[in-house]
């Protein structure tokens, strides 16, 4: 797909570093599946996996998690 940041690049799959973060919870997942723009970097995480993301940061904020990285494993 095009990249609608740039324009100019197309995407290809790759990983990225995610940072998360809500009130006092900073939560970092690394090596997260994404398409990202060959020209510019930016990045497209795909809805089951932004899905997942969303679900383990709650799980983190309820459990009082302050700073945590983690490594990104599909469900």
């Amino acid at each position: 797909m095009k990249c609608v940041i740039c324009k100019q690049g197309d995407t290809r799959p790759g990983t990225v570093t995610v940072t998360l973060e809500r009130g006092g919870t900073t939560l970092v997942f690394k090596n997260v599946p994404a398409q990202v723009c060959e020209n510019c970097g930016e990045a497209y995480v795909d809805e089951a996996t932004t899905e997942q993301l969303l679900m383990t940061a709650e799980a983190a904020v309820k459990a009082g998690v302050q700073v945590e990285v983690r490594e990104f494993v599909a469900a």
